[in-house]
This record gives structure tokens, C-alpha cells and sequence, in this order.
């Protein structure tokens, strides 16, 4: 991860701001998408963008960010 941040963006997020960008599903997809993709998960990303895949990217980014405080399924 860049500079140790944590979260979406990698900005360093609270964990409460985290989860409340984390329900909200299209902040979800795309700063999702945008976060792998700026790991070096580019597959990862565009898969976030894909409709079908995209819910079950929301739902394992809502377990991650509840348990761990980041994004950790293919980011």
C-alpha cells in the first residue's frame, strides 16, 4: 500500500468513513475500482466495474472493511 494508508483511495480513512463509503453501493463500485486499480490491481479493477461482478465485489468489501478497516479482497 501507498505510505501505509489504509481504506479506500488510501487516504487513510477513519474505519467509520470507510464503512459509510463501503454500504453506499455506488461510492462503493467505483472508489473500489479506483482503489485496486492504484494498488497495481488492474484486473481487479475493471472486474469491480462489471455489473453481475460488481455486487460481489460490494458485499466481500463490506465484510473486509468491518473486520480488517481496508480494502483486502484483490487490492
Amino acid at each position: 500500500m501507498a505510505n501505509g494508508k489504509k481504506g479506500y483511495l488510501n487516504q487513510g480513512f477513519s474505519q467509520i468513513i470507510n464503512l459509510i463509503l463501503a454500504i453506499i453501493p455506488f461510492t462503493s463500485w467505483i472508489l473500489g475500482a479506483v482503489t485496486r486499480i492504484l494498488r497495481g490491481k488492474l484486473l481487479a479493477g475493471v472486474l469491480q466495474l462489471i455489473p453481475p461482478i460488481t455486487f460481489i465485489f460490494w458485499v466481500i468489501d463490506i465484510i473486509t472493511v468491518v473486520t480488517d478497516g481496508d480494502l483486502t479482497f484483490y487490492a
